[in-house]
């Protein structure tokens, strides 16, 4: 049998190197959009200024597609990646420096804006240098490892490093300890990261600059492709499917962990990090998974346009849960357990329609820098609305809609997400799909 470490032609085998490269790639995202909600919250900072903030974090990920073709003008794609996770091993251990001072909020995001970038960067390159490092054989052949390890970096990052800092806060009794301590682990991590991929990423034959190209054929090219993006048919349609489908989600996502950790007293569920980690790490990409492998499976035997609005559907009625949540507050941890996980399999569920379009609207010539400007919009919908959702909280607290004395902020707020799902509806009215797409 042959070692899996070592391919036939005595090169180093990609199990060497993709799983670490692809938890690499995910664990950087999610300390910047999941990990920074939850620590600042935790560390008093006002949900209008932490979803502010935060939310402008997205911007690398809007932009990726303005700076990518300069990475092929400099070095490598393997030394982009050593060099972006080299950036990001020293951006979170400065993040872990400053948490203790009084200036922490300004400091820490300036570093996960350096993060950021750094992690879009190493998207960048890495999934690059995935393609010039294997046949396509072979590339199709790991496309599962990948994936999987990227979700892996899901679970430790939105459970394992969030449920360790909870165990932290209530052993040390100091939240800003317990959060430099899991930005030092990962800090570590990070180091030797760098120096393995230093050691076991073999140079591929054409990871080099790509002779001939110049910035100013760059900006030629790019403008071409910009030209041709907006010249599309159904652009319009497309463009607003992109912002608003997903317009829910992006309002929650910045309000559901400090919703999840807020006291009863100030409508939220109370819930203890290490529990917050739990749910989300575990029960939620759990049912995340598994609705995002039944709902490929569903397109695969009825097709995209079949399954359009069975999938917008599924992705925004399953908000009402926190509108339950927010109301009843209950505090049976199985039952929120229960609520989560069916909500975050009809968000997996609904998502592989929008992932889906996103491919189908991409094709022709230029599919590939077309799906990279899909991707950007995908990622100014989530920006946006994220920033404004903290604003749109405090907004809707001073307003007692549903009686009674308890505070109204949550109520009002998920109540306010439940009729944004219009806008999801309205957007899928306008798509037109070719009824075969997405079928085997």
């Amino acid at each position: 049998m042959r070692n899996k470490n070592k391919m036939e032609n005595g090169s180093v085998s990609p199990w060497r190197w993709i799983p670490t490269l692809y938890i690499a790639e995910g664990l950087p995202y999610f300390a910047v959009n999941t990990l920074t909600v939850l620590m600042y919250v935790n560390m008093n900072i006002s949900l209008k200024e932490m979803a502010f903030f935060t939310g402008w974090l997205y911007l690398p990920w809007v932009i990726k597609p303005f700076w990518s073709p300069f990475i092929d003008l400099f070095k490598t794609k393997r030394i982009w990646t050593i060099s972006m996770e080299g950036i990001i091993c020293l951006s979170m251990a400065a993040i872990g420096f400053f948490l203790p001072f009084s200036f922490f909020f300004s400091a820490t995001l300036v570093f996960f804006w350096i993060m950021a970038f750094a992690s879009a960067t190493h998207d960048i390159a890495a999934d690059g240098y995935y393609m010039l490092e294997l046949s396509d054989h072979d590339q199709a052949a790991f496309v599962g490892v990948r994936s999987t390890f990227y979700r892996i970096a899901s679970v430790i990052g939105q459970g394992g490093l969030v449920m360790l800092a909870g165990y932290l806060e209530e052993t040390m009794g100091d939240i800003a300890a317990a959060w430099r301590a899991v930005f030092l682990v990962l800090s570590l991590f990070f180091l030797c990261i760098t120096l393995y991929h230093s050691r076991f990423m073999p140079k591929a034959k054409d990871d080099k600059p790509v002779p001939g190209v110049t910035a100013k054929t760059i900006l030629k090219d790019f403008a071409m492709t910009f030209v041709t993006f907006f010249r599309k048919s159904g652009i319009t349609a497309a463009i607003c499917f992109m912002l608003l489908y997903r317009l829910p989600e992006a309002l929650c996502v910045k309000l559901v962990q400090p919703f999840l950790v807020s006291p009863l007293s100030e409508g939220g569920l109370g819930l203890t990090t290490r529990e917050v980690g739990f749910v989300n790490g575990t029960i939620g990409v759990i049912a995340l998974l598994a609705g995002g492998i039944l709902g490929g499976l569903a397109i695969a035997n009825g097709g995209l346009k079949k399954w359009l609005w069975p999938m917008a559907l599924s992705l925004t009625l399953p908000c009402g849960v926190y509108c339950y949540l927010a109301m009843v507050q209950p505090l049976d941890f199985s039952l929120i357990c229960c609520a989560i996980g069916f909500e975050q399999f009809g968000y997996g569920f609904g998502f592989t329609a929008f992932m889906l379009y996103l491919i189908y609207f991409s094709r022709g010539k230029n599919k590939t820098s077309h799906y990279a400007f899909c991707t950007a919009f995908m990622a100014l919908g989530m920006m946006l609305p994220g920033m404004a959702a903290g604003w749109l909280h405090e907004t809707l607290s001073g307003i007692n809609i549903f009686g009674g004395s308890a505070p109204q902020g949550y109520i009002n707020f998920f109540w306010a997400v439940m009729i944004c799902c219009l806008a999801t509806f309205a957007v899928c009215l306008k798509l037109k799909i070719d009824p075969g797409f997405g079928k085997k």
